[in-house]
């Protein structure tokens, strides 16, 4: 059975920025783009724990085919998202961002 799901309210400004961009470079990308997204979060909702920690209980799981990465936190059967992010931009955005 797949994990609950949370997403924070700024995973949405993260999706909205990167859909965008991919959007600008070709028509249609942004969807592959959310597609590829959507995709990653169910695979974590049905195996939250794949992901080791990466810093206390936060985990984060590679998006297939695009430069980017799903933190999350699994906790009592829910998956929290808290961002979605590049995977070269600085660790402090991410970090700033977990509660």
């Amino acid at each position: 059975m797949a994990a609950d799901l949370i997403v924070a309210p700024e995973v949405e400004q993260d999706l909205v920025e990167a859909y965008a961009w991919y959007e600008d470079r070709r028509i249609g990308l942004g969807e592959e783009f959310l597609s590829c997204i959507d995709a990653c979060i169910e695979a974590i909702r049905r195996t939250p724990k794949l992901h080791t920690p990466i810093h206390e209980n936060y985990r984060r799981g590679l998006v297939r085919r695009f430069p980017y990465l799903v933190f999350y936190e699994y906790v009592e059967g829910t998956v929290i998202v808290y961002g979605v992010f590049h995977a070269s931009r600085d660790p402090d955005k991410w970090r700033q961002r977990l509660p």
